[in-house]
């Protein structure tokens, strides 16, 4: 496989073919998850979850991030590493500025930052200066307390205007890539089609141009209470290498997600 580029991913959009993304935080999953072609390495701030044992992403500082995409780096060779600006690291378009360039110095090809509208000014400093950004709309890991928990956005008319209108600023702004996280699938195939850059879905079913999964949970390892959009891979197969494969496969496929990992 050759090394993954924005313009590999924006290529499959157009060509109607699936691309994936998984979570990595190490060298020696990043270079199993490499292998095993995947497109798009996520170092998530999820690790505050599944590796720091934390019940939200909230205390995972940047100097945590920039460890995790260092180690990630090492591992891979032609998967394209996503690295989430963590909570409060993007305030303002100085500090987003300075966090992101340690993140790509740390080995990262783009960074992902939670938030709607608002953040239009942010990244069009960060693109401005070169930076490549993903965007994340929906479910708000960073902002759970302001939400009031891990719960299903966009679900009635106003919240789901508001989640299209923040898809079309952000890609505006100038954002390569949007995240979406636990919408109805209905409103995530809208916003797919209505934008010109590659949608990835978590819990946003199947119609988004790729999707992104925890690795611990395809890998069934219980850190957590189980989302409904999670399913372990490993149940039915023989090895962590398998399990990714697998996952890999079904995405690009269209088997996963199904219907019951999705919402309406």
């Amino acid at each position: 496989m050759s090394k993954i580029r924005l313009s590999t991913l924006k290529q499959n959009k157009a060509e109607g073919k699936k691309f994936v993304a998984l979570t990595s935080y190490d060298a020696s999953f990043a270079q199993i998850s490499d292998e095993a072609g995947i497109e798009v390495l996520l170092v998530g701030d999820s690790l505050g979850n599944v590796i720091q044992g934390h019940d939200s992403t909230v205390p995972v500082t940047i100097d945590q991030m920039m460890y995790h995409v260092s180690a990630v780096a090492r591992g891979n060779q032609n998967a394209m590493i996503m690295a989430d600006m963590p909570y409060m690291t993007y305030t303002s378009e100085m500090s987003a500025l300075e966090n992101a360039t340690q993140l790509m110095q740390a080995g990262a090809h783009i960074v992902k930052l939670e938030g709607g509208a608002w953040l239009s000014p942010i990244i069009k400093r960060l693109t401005e200066c070169g930076i490549p950004v993903c965007g994340h709309i929906g479910l708000l890991p960073q902002s759970v307390d302001k939400l009031g928990g891990y719960k299903v956005q966009g679900t009635d008319q106003s919240g789901a205007d508001t989640l299209k209108r923040d898809a079309q600023v952000l890609q505006e702004a100038g954002v390569d890539l949007i995240v979406m996280e636990c919408i109805p699938s209905d409103l995530a195939n809208e916003i797919t089609t209505s934008l010109d850059i590659p949608t990835i879905g978590i819990g946003a079913g199947a119609g988004t141009d790729a999707q992104v999964m925890v690795l611990h949970d395809i890998l069934g390892l219980k850190t957590r209470p189980t989302p409904k959009f999670v399913k372990n891979f490993l149940a039915d197969t023989s090895s962590v290498e398998d399990a990714i494969s697998a996952y890999a496969n079904a995405v690009r496929n269209s088997q996963f997600p199904a219907a019951e990992h999705s919402y309406k």
